[in-house]
């Protein structure tokens, strides 16, 4: 299990992996921020796709293809807006990690990629996010036939360093 997260940085659109995660919002159409790069890096067959899912509640998650992604699938979760934790953010964001991994695990995926959910525009400070990532993967890892590795994707140093330093 030591094995199963492993922390990386840069562009998550490049990584060549059985599925990327995007920080998606409700509609599933695109948006900025990550959401954004992975829309535009698959192509327009990823929005088609998404046109025909009916959008995603928070704190669940779709799959569809990765287009012209390396990544053969994009995982789909809606994160928390963060409004100071006491409005069921946190539950919120495990279950975005948990349902992702279900999706994976149920498409019997073995390399997933992760953003740093909610931590952008939606606020959520990133302390306590990475927390919750990092819990909530070790929590997974322990159902059989889950994935066997995880990536950590850090958008800049501040991340990175938050990142190991709960590893």
């Amino acid at each position: 299990m030591n094995n199963l997260i492993e922390l990386t940085s840069g562009d998550i659109t490049r990584l060549d992996v059985d599925a990327i995660v995007n920080a998606a919002n409700n509609s599933l159409l695109g948006g900025g921020g990550v959401d954004g790069a992975i829309h535009r890096a698959a192509g327009p067959e990823l929005l088609a796709e998404c046109r025909t899912l009916g959008g995603c509640e928070t704190g669940t998650a779709k799959i569809t293809k990765g287009y012209a992604l390396p990544a053969r699938h994009v995982i789909h979760t809606v994160g928390p807006v963060w409004h100071g934790g006491n409005g069921g953010e946190q539950e919120l964001l495990a279950s975005c990690y948990r349902q992702s991994l279900l999706l994976a695990k149920q498409h019997a995926l073995r390399t997933v990629a992760f953003p740093a959910i909610s931590c952008g525009v939606y606020g959520y400070p990133l302390q306590a996010a990475a927390q919750v990532a990092i819990r909530s993967v070790r929590e997974f890892a322990t159902d059989p036939g889950s994935v066997e590795k995880v990536y950590l994707v850090c958008f800049g140093d501040e991340m990175l360093e938050v990142y190991h330093g709960l590893l």
